[in-house]
């Protein structure tokens, strides 16, 4: 299979769908004439013209109401904030509205909407280098995807783009030059099901986006002293595909969740309430956790370093636990 960055998987998945369905369209702040801020949209504005491809003006709640009111009409929109900390100027559109028409509509009204966004850190100080996902995946009624590979990111974007439902679809800003194998042809990647990224024996690691990686290379490093941790990606975070973790967690009797959000009410404090509730008996230490610090994010890159877990404090984290 061809090698493809992080990028170029997502912008391929859009073109595709776009080509497929004409009632696909992308909105949103410089994605148009200037191809996107992280450059994701490039190419696409030369090909389908503006009346597919919007660029507006800097107006969250603008885009995303559009949005709405666009796939309530029979559109199928892709709409792009610039960033997830933009979302936040957008959250009645979103919470109170995409997420809750099909139900308050009695189920007369749908809306198959997929918002994309960036979200992580790279030196862009407190109120740009957020990570939300735990506050969408808290809403019933929308659909929370985080990849982590090239591969995962064009499939689950096609089906998200194909399904009925509101999509929140996170992107990592340090993932965009990331090179993986991604398949040739039509395919796509189911909305949630988890997958195991690396097999192993001895502890658990769960985790998605960006820390799916550190916890990849932990988990080499882990291998050389004949550690080997079962890494799974979870890749959707509402719904949440628990069977992989609980077969997993029945064999190796550890887990770990490495997340990049803070810890306190994150997707991690959910999953090792439902390890403890379902698979208690099968634990043989506490269910581990590890986050950023829980401090606003620094702006100097010495410190920024410093607030998320790398691939040698997870490796201590496992290596205590086997212990």
């Amino acid at each position: 299979m061809p090698l493809k960055t992080y990028r170029d998987a997502i912008r391929e998945a859009l073109r595709e769908e776009m080509l497929r369905d004409e009632n696909v369209l992308i909105l949103g702040e410089e994605v148009g004439v200037w191809g996107g801020t992280y450059a994701v949209t490039r190419g696409l504005y030369d090909e389908f013209g503006d009346r597919r491809i919007l660029d507006t003006p800097i107006a969250e709640e603008a885009i995303v109401g559009a949005a709405v009111g666009a796939a309530m009409g029979g559109l199928r929109p892709v709409a792009e904030l610039m960033t997830i900390n933009f979302s936040l100027v957008a959250m009645d559109q979103i919470v109170n509205n995409a997420a809750k028409i099909h139900a308050m509509f009695g189920g007369q009204a749908r809306v198959p909407l997929v918002i994309r966004t960036p979200a992580g850190w790279g030196q862009l100080a407190a109120t740009h280098s957020q990570s939300f996902e735990a506050w969408f995946a808290h809403v019933p009624g929308l659909l929370v995807v985080m990849p982590s590979t090239p591969s995962d990111a064009k499939g689950l974007l096609k089906a998200a783009i194909r399904s009925d439902n509101p999509v929140i679809f996170i992107e990592h800003a340090r993932l965009y030059g990331v090179k993986g194998e991604v398949p040739d042809g039509e395919f796509t990647v189911p909305i949630g099901v988890s997958d195991i990224k690396r097999p192993g024996r001895d502890v658990t690691i769960v985790s998605w986006s960006r820390m799916l990686h550190v916890a990849l290379d932990a988990a080499d490093e882990l291998a050389k002293t004949g550690i080997e941790c079962e890494v799974i990606d979870l890749r959707t975070l509402r719904p949440l595909d628990m069977g992989p973790v609980y077969a997993s967690v029945e064999k190796t009797h550890r887990a770990l969740i490495v997340e990049e959000d803070w810890t306190t009410c994150g997707m991690g404090a959910e999953i090792a309430a439902r390890i403890g509730r379902d698979r208690f008996d099968s634990l043989d230490v506490p269910v581990e956790r590890m986050g950023q610090v829980e401090v606003p994010m620094p702006y100097a890159r010495n410190l920024e370093e410093l607030m998320f877990p790398d691939e040698k404090s997870v490796a201590r984290k496992v290596m205590e636990m086997v212990a």
